[in-house]
């Protein structure tokens, strides 16, 4: 044990021994794909939400991957001459991956979980031990610097962040290291920060042990490490919680309210290339008297297009619950549990805080002197990964930025992908109430149509302009063409935004 309290990490410097240990990893099927084939889906569902007594049960054999999962998974200790059949124990123990217990057993030092790729890639994330599972799952650990592995948090970011190729990017707070593990994929130059040094250490050893590039690893706060540095990526899963004090490193920003996530959107702005994009995860207040959505388009740095989404709204009470319970304090003294609660409540009486709003932030650094800034609530199931969704979303933003009405009206346009229409109404009503376009991918959105837009919509193959179409339907409904290309125009663009219609150039 170090004397911080904690287990004494594995070395760094050594990378003959991350590869070997991974090849050995690697052997064994200690992959996800084999994770899952060895405990079922049922077992494997609940040791991500850090339930272990159904893969207890699933690795009472001696096979090697079995010693594995309850030796780096389940922190069971293992005899150490089963250990060396599967593993280097010699090396790992000189190096500090294992540690001696007992006469002849040994264990683990850190938690290591397989984590499956974007493109079938054998990875691994490197936490501490019991940790693996990050993010309002009931931890329970009261030291102020844990490294947490892999939550829904984490996957979430990762999923929605935009993968083209870059030449710089920064993963701001990269904690267990799982955001600077992904943008390795495409990223040539990768730098990952944290306040916390034992996180920088977890993130050398998730990218070495995952057989990833090395990234620039430099310890502060916020975007003091890096200067005045900017990339063409920044992500960023703060310490969004908002709470009344600072109490772990890898939730509690420290600061007031939701000031740490604001400052860390409006910070990017100075961090980004032109063309580079800024997203995070956050937490945002909503008080009383003040509009949320304006809130947050007050934190838009200036030369960013913004796309803010609102995934969930809790109430104060619920918030301080969820967060009491993801750091183990409910099954503490009843009475230091309703004082830590009170301290919540009383913070968010304080400020005016009636709810917390949690979601998405995307920035792109443009030139423009006119941002777009879009902040709305989509609560509704999502198709992840979402990084393409994100990326489509800023180009036609900027496309219809470029096109004023007359050229929108000349343009020709696609119906998107797996678009259905829904008609509701009363049974046997002769005309529907109202139209519905919905999305079967990406954000999966639905959008209330008039009969126009439905049938302008429709047509969209890409053959013919938008007005030629609107001269059309007009004909058909004996309008007059001119007021319908007159008063369409907005829909068209909001149909656009929303990715229902895709700009579309002919061939010849």
């Amino acid at each position: 044990m170090s004397s911080s309290g904690f287990v004494s990490l594995p070395a760094v410097d050594r990378a003959d021994v991350a590869q070997d240990l991974r090849d050995a990893l690697v052997s064994a099927e200690f992959t996800a794909d084999g994770l899952l084939e060895l405990l079922g889906a049922s077992a494997y569902a609940a040791l991500a939400r850090s339930e272990t007594v159904p893969a207890l049960r699933a690795t009472r054999g001696e096979r090697p991957l079995e010693t594995l999962v309850r030796l780096f998974l389940l922190q069971q200790p293992a005899p150490r001459e089963r250990v060396a059949e599967v593993l280097p124990l010699d090396a790992c123990l000189e190096s500090g991956w294992l540690r001696a217990v007992g006469g002849d057993e040994v264990a683990a030092s850190v938690d290591v979980r397989p984590y499956g790729g974007p493109e079938g890639e054998d990875w691994f994330i490197v936490s501490d031990l019991g940790c693996a599972v990050g993010g309002a799952g009931g931890i329970g650990s009261s030291q102020e610097g844990v490294v947490l592995g892999v939550g829904g948090a984490s996957t979430t970011l990762a999923g929605i962040t935009v993968r083209t190729p870059v030449g710089s990017a920064l993963d701001l707070g990269t904690g267990s290291g799982i955001q600077a593990l992904h943008a390795a994929r495409h990223a040539t130059r990768v730098t990952a920060t944290d306040l916390n040094p034992r996180a920088l250490h977890m993130t050398a050893l998730t990218l070495a042990l995952s057989g990833a590039q090395d990234a620039e690893l430099r310890e502060g706060s916020l975007y003091e490490p890096v200067g005045d540095a900017t990339y063409d990526l920044v992500v960023s899963n703060p310490p969004f919680v908002i709470s009344p004090g600072a109490r772990l490193t890898y939730r509690d920003g420290g600061m007031s309210g939701d000031d740490l996530c604001r400052s860390v959107v409006q910070g990017a702005g100075e961090h980004l290339n032109e063309g580079g994009y800024a997203q995070f995860l956050a937490n945002w207040q909503h008080v009383e008297g003040e509009e949320w959505t304006e809130r947050l388009r007050s934190w838009v740095p200036r030369g960013c297009d913004a796309w803010i989404v609102q995934r969930e709204v809790q109430d104060v009470a619920q918030y301080a619950e969820l967060w009491l319970r993801d750091a183990g304090d409910h099954r503490g003294d009843p009475a230091e549990y309703a004082t830590r609660y009170d301290a919540w409540l009383d913070e968010f009486e304080a400020r005016k805080v009636r709810a917390v709003g949690f979601g998405w932030i995307t920035l792109r650094k443009t030139a423009s002197e006119e941002p777009s800034i879009v902040v709305e609530e989509w609560p509704h199931p999502v198709e992840q990964p979402l990084g393409d969704t994100v990326r489509a979303h800023f180009e036609r933003v900027a496309w219809l930025r470029a096109h004023d009405d007359a050229a929108l009206l000349g343009a020709h346009f696609k119906l998107s992908g797996e678009v259905v229409q829904e008609q509701v109404g009363l049974p046997g009503a002769e005309d529907p109430e109202h139209v519905v376009l919905r999305q079967g991918r990406g954000m999966r959105r639905a959008t209330k149509v008039d009969t126009v837009g439905a049938g302008f919509a429709g047509v969209c193959d890409g053959s013919l302009s938008a007005g030629t179409i609107l001269d059309a339907i007009a004909q058909l409904m004996g309008e007059d063409p001119v007021s319908l290309r007159d008063r369409t125009p907005a829909q068209i663009r909001t149909l656009v935004e929303q990715g229902f219609l895709e700009p579309f150039t002919p061939v010849g």
